[in-house]
């Protein structure tokens, strides 16, 4: 047996057992530390990346979007998947941000990268600052879509209802913390074409 913190977590197989639209499930045959192995249920996922839209008088532009999962609207970052083989995460923002909200922005950076749940989930979200922002027309694209309402916030006002409850989508939570931190502690950004080293990969790969 290894001491803590030195096992190699090898993956002796993996089946496939599920292939969606935007998942798919695999369960994987891993090295466990005593020296067996130990089966583990993998949900594969395109990247994603959502964007805080930061205004001169640091409003923040939220989106009241339907999840059916959950059952109920929450407020949320504009955001997409990355499912174009390659692309750019920066391009795949910049294209959600005129889609959802009908912004454009002159300066990008790096605020979060969260991991949904990587208890079973490879799916890692970028969160992205976006400012210098400028009013564009607005391109829908499919029904959710089109149902959904934006709404801006002062930015403290947006924290205040990650600490109540109010917002809970995993993404928008840290986004608005980071920015929040950004804002008043100085914290650093990174810059938008910081490495990513946690991108999901599997699934784009596989398809593309």
């Amino acid at each position: 047996m290894t001491e803590p913190g030195q096992h190699n977590f090898e993956v002796r197989s993996s089946e496939l057992v599920y292939d969606g639209r935007i998942i798919a499930l695999r369960v994987d045959d891993v090295s466990m530390p005593g020296g067996g192995t130990a089966k583990r249920e993998v949900v594969e996922h395109y990247g994603a990346v959502a964007i805080l839209a930061l205004d001169e008088d640091d409003q923040v532009t939220l989106i009241h979007q339907y999840r059916h999962p959950i059952g109920r609207r929450n407020w949320e970052l504009p955001a997409g998947l990355i499912d174009k083989l390659g692309e750019d995460p920066v391009e795949t923002a910049r294209r959600e941000l005129v889609e959802e909200v009908g912004l454009a922005a002159a300066d990008w950076s790096v605020l979060v990268d969260v991991a949904a749940s990587p208890g079973f989930t490879d799916e890692v979200v970028r969160v992205y600052l976006a400012t210098d922002l400028a009013t564009v027309e607005r391109q829908v694209e499919g029904d959710e879509e089109a149902d959904l309402v934006a709404r801006r916030f002062p930015l403290d006002e947006a924290v205040r209802m990650v600490l109540s409850g109010e917002i809970v989508n995993a993404a928008a939570c840290g986004g608005l913390l980071a920015a929040h931190a950004v804002r008043t502690l100085d914290a650093p950004v990174r810059p938008a074409d910081a490495p990513w080293r946690d991108m999901p990969t599997k699934l784009p790969t596989r398809r593309g």
